[in-house]
């Protein structure tokens, strides 16, 4: 559901001026269903710049504004990024600037405070549940690439390799990559069964190869939606489910918003490319997460010397899984979300060219 929209022709009062910030109300306003009580927000983030935009932030309203940044469009490009961000003051949600650009918040769910009733997070090691590229997928999950204009459903529980729960699974934590033969407009996925919703999952305007995360409702027989507007190969990688509290279920606890590591700033600075060495020791950073912490919610930002295929990052001890957490062919700023389990508090990475790497966290999963 679109829950902000600062562009007057969708009725907003006008993009934020470079260098400020402004507050939105997200829970117990419009028409998007989010409880007054919600503690949390999922939420996907677009900007459509006037120009260069060095970084966007977002953070919880009546908080001080964090020195953490949710994307970057310094060409001036249409971008989306996924984010987990706790309700602020009101319920409100604050979002900086750096050069004025309109904004545009599409809420994909929200986190009550935990009661019996409420579903409980249970992480996966990270897993490749479809690639059109490939027809060794299970039947669904392959090829054909996508066709612009039609829709298509991915029965997601087909991923049987993956652990997927067969039944009383509501919703996925899953990680959207494409792989377009054109520029592609914008891709929207959702609930199979329901109306394909006026809302974007990510742009790729550029046509390059991106990818953006999304916590998608299952649908009917578990299966989820994607429309693109143009032809691209699609890419679906989960990491955890949500379902009814139980054994090994965890809940969300919120975060101020808080730079994890910057590898600018660590040791001789220098970017890395293959593992990096040592590990993200995230328990002791001093951004307030608990060593009670089996998976962390992460703005995963990279700052490539060229081009870099992938980044992938994974729980520390496992072995590195086969999928990404985001791309950068480019060479350009990119970001994602990420959901990471973790079994010591800390995490791998992977960068498959040179790069900076930048870990902002919102918040954890904990029993």
């Amino acid at each position: 559901c679109r829950a902000v929209d600062t562009r007057p022709a969708y009725g907003g009062n006008g993009p934020i001026q470079g260098g400020t910030h402004q507050d939105f109300p997200i829970s117990g306003a419009g028409s998007c269903g989010v409880l007054a009580s919600a503690a949390a927000y999922s939420m996907n983030v677009s900007v459509v710049p006037n120009g260069s935009l060095a970084y966007l932030t977002v953070w919880p309203a009546g908080q001080s504004q964090p020195l953490v940044s949710t994307l970057n469009s310094l060409d001036g490009r249409i971008k989306a990024n996924a984010a987990i961000i706790p309700a602020g003051a009101s319920g409100e949600i604050s979002v900086y600037a750096t050069n004025t650009t309109n904004v545009i918040v599409d809420v994909n769910g929200y986190f009550a405070p935990v009661t019996g009733s409420t579903l409980a997070f249970y992480p996966l090691p990270p897993c490749r549940v479809a690639d059109t590229r490939d027809s060794s997928y299970p039947p669904g999950l392959g090829p054909p690439y996508l066709t612009g204009h039609q829709e298509r459903q991915f029965p997601i529980l087909n991923a049987t390799t993956c652990n997927i729960p067969s039944s009383g699974v509501a919703a996925y934590s899953l990680n959207f990559s494409v792989v377009p033969h054109a520029p592609l407009g914008y891709m929207t996925v959702w609930p199979t069964g329901g109306s394909r919703p006026t809302v974007s999952t990510l742009n790729d305007i550029p046509g390059q190869t991106i990818a953006n995360a999304a916590i998608v409702v299952a649908g009917a027989s578990g299966n989820v939606s994607v429309y693109p507007t143009s032809d691209t190969d699609l890419i679906i990688d989960i990491n955890g489910y949500f379902a009814a509290a139980g054994q090994g279920g965890l809940s969300l606890y919120g975060v101020q918003p808080c730079r994890v590591i910057d590898t600018r700033h660590v040791g001789s600075g220098q970017p890395f490319t293959g593992t990096l060495s040592p590990p993200v020791d995230v328990v002791d950073t001093g951004c307030g997460t608990s060593n009670l912490a089996q998976a962390y919610v992460f703005n995963a930002s990279v700052v490539p010397t060229g081009e870099l295929g992938y980044l992938t990052l994974w729980p520390d001890g496992a072995t590195q899984p086969v999928v990404s957490t985001l791309n950068a062919l480019d060479g350009s700023i990119s970001s994602n979300m990420a959901i990471v389990p973790s079994t010591n508090g800390k995490v791998d990475a992977y960068a498959s060219g040179l790069t900076q790497l930048i870990l902002d966290i919102s918040s954890y999963f904990a029993p």
